[in-house]
């Protein structure tokens, strides 16, 4: 695997992971859990 392969799936996996936060807090208010910071808005 080269750089730029390894590059493409990095970007991939961040795209999922912030789809996935944004449908979360779209679906049950904003949450937003951190390690030592936890906002829980409604």
């Amino acid at each position: 695997m080269d750089a730029k392969s390894l590059l493409i799936i990095v970007l991939l996996v961040a795209v999922a992971g912030l789809g996935y936060m944004y449908y979360d807090s779209q679906r049950s208010g904003i949450s937003i859990k951190a390690p030592g910071v936890d906002i829980d808005a409604k």
